[in-house]
């Protein structure tokens, strides 16, 4: 049987990327691409670089994000099935790339920024990986930067669950407020850039009641057609 290429997208906090990890423990031979931790490492270090967020909104028409991955020396490296950031050699942190600001800076230049040799870099790379490996793609615009996906997830959660779980991961630092707010802005910033578009092989599921990741993702592998899941 061919190799299989599973994009989840999701809405800000639903838990996508805690869902593909428990995906790849589960579906043998498999892989984590994270595009979302690429872009956030691609935009990180343009604010590290001293790049604030109203510079990267007013400069984002003029930016193309495959030079600037280029010019920081962002490499993405496949370890444990799991996607590795390194920016300049040196591995990026999760929370550094999770931070309020640099998440909220992501939802901005995404819909902005050129993103064609990025998108087309991505393409090579998951073409190349589903040679050897089955594939989860967690990100945004999966179906734009990767046509040929088995099956397009968008995972949704209503906004008090998202806020609880967005808390948890900011493990208290942001206040629960704060978060909703910023969930919020992100959510109608990604949706002005067109990120949450549906396809006719979109499959959209509410976790909201899910208790356990466990749980949210037997929803996903109840979806997915594959030999040994049955």
């Amino acid at each position: 049987m061919d190799n299989i290429v599973i994009g989840i997208e999701g809405l800000v906090g639903a838990g996508k990327t805690s869902i593909c990890r428990e995906l790849i423990k589960i579906i043998p031979n498999t892989i984590l691409l994270n595009g979302g931790n690429l872009y956030r490492a691609i935009v990180y270090a343009m604010m590290k670089n001293g790049k604030k967020i109203e510079q990267l909104k007013s400069e984002a028409k003029n930016i193309d994000i495959k030079q600037i991955m280029d010019f920081f020396n962002i490499q993405l490296k496949i370890e444990n099935n799991e996607t590795n950031i390194y920016i300049d050699g040196k591995l990026a942190k999760e929370e550094e790339l999770q931070a309020k600001e640099a998440s909220m800076a992501v939802s901005i230049v995404g819909g902005i920024a050129d993103n064609t040799a990025l998108f087309e870099f991505a393409r090579n790379l998951i073409d190349n990986l589903k040679n050897t490996y089955n594939v989860v793609i967690s990100g945004r615009s999966l179906m734009e930067i990767y046509p040929k996906l088995d099956y397009h997830f968008l995972i949704t959660a209503d906004i008090e669950e998202r806020v609880k779980r967005k808390s948890m991961q900011y493990k208290g630092k942001v206040s629960q407020e704060e978060v909703r707010e910023n969930i919020i802005k992100r959510d109608e910033l990604q949706e002005k850039a067109g990120f949450y578009k549906m396809y006719k092989n979109t499959i959209t599921l509410d976790v909201t009641e899910c208790n356990t990741i466990e749980k949210a993702t037997k929803k996903v592998l109840e979806k997915i057609k594959f030999p040994s899941l049955k």
